[in-house]
């Protein structure tokens, strides 16, 4: 969050210098955090994202909780 906060004082000061600083710094907390790089989480298994419940391996559990449809 200090990265961010750099840059939002360098945005409002003009300071081109420090905004490209603040923006490597915040470049540099997201890569150790794992938002940006090599992916870190792929274990080969295939991917359901972006698909409903009921129509993957997940279905049973699914129709198992309370007021699922």
């Amino acid at each position: 969050m200090a990265a961010r906060s750099a840059v939002g004082r360098a945005r409002r000061a003009g300071d081109r210098k420090k905004l490209a600083e603040a923006g490597r710094a915040v470049d540099d907390a997201k890569v150790a955090l794992g938002e940006r790089g090599p992916v870190w989480w792929d274990d080969g298994a295939p991917d359901h994202n972006r698909r409903m419940a009921r129509n993957t391996p997940y279905s049973a559990w699914y129709a198992a909780l309370a007021g699922a449809p």
